[in-house]
């Protein structure tokens, strides 16, 4: 008779395996990739589009300006979006987990993730760094904006290859490569933008390819 038993109480820790990570009728779960890869990139998404806001109000140069108006209208729909699937998926918004702690446990060490430090998801700005940025005028602030946001897509980026790496979700993995090109992308023109100030990008914290 224990035999039976023992398979009984392993179907049910896989079921309850399974509900923790798909939630109901196959959708994703409160531990799962997706669910931690939404909140995480809605949080992310939030201070580009509130540093995209303070560069935006300093009134800087035209190319400076355009590419805030861009982060601020792409970073929030695509946090919009983050938001929905959650509502969809009949999951909160918030959690108490930490920062990237859907890549644990998924075959990845969130504590060895480049950038992760203090707590923050990679490329996250620092208290300090904000206020940095807010109190900063002209060209500095433009540089000190270009700087802080090539690290920020960095961290972007990052986050959308672990996901690509954990997820078999047809929306979720397609979004986080329109992340990865869009930021890719933006990358490339910032540190253009940097080096017409003669100002070079924060170290990288990409890990080489």
């Amino acid at each position: 008779m224990r035999k039976p038993v023992l398979i009984i109480c392993g179907v049910l820790v896989l079921a309850a395996a399974a509900f923790l990570l798909f939630g109901r009728s196959g959708t994703p779960g409160d531990t799962s990739p997706e669910a931690g890869f939404a909140r995480d990139m809605a949080a992310h998404h939030a201070q580009a589009v509130d540093m995209a806001f303070t560069i935006r109000d300093k009134g800087p140069a035209k190319e400076i300006s355009s590419l805030a108006f861009d982060i601020i209208n792409t970073q929030a729909n695509q946090r919009g979006m983050f938001l929905g699937w959650l509502q969809q998926w009949g999951l909160g918004q918030a959690t108490d987990q930490r920062p990237m702690a859907w890549m644990s446990g998924h075959g990845h060490n969130a504590a060895a993730v480049p950038g992760l430090q203090g707590g923050l998801m990679p490329g996250m700005a620092s208290t300090q760094e904000l206020t940095q940025l807010k109190q900063a005028q002209g060209q500095q602030a433009e540089v000190l904006f270009l700087q802080l946001m090539i690290r920020h897509h960095e961290g972007g980026v990052q986050m959308a290859e672990g996901l690509r790496q954990l997820s078999t979700r047809s929306e979720v993995v397609g979004m986080a490569q329109k992340i990865i090109d869009g930021q890719t992308g933006e990358i490339k023109l910032m540190t253009d933008l940097l080096g017409k100030r003669g100002a070079q990008p924060l170290p990288s914290i990409l890990k080489p390819q």
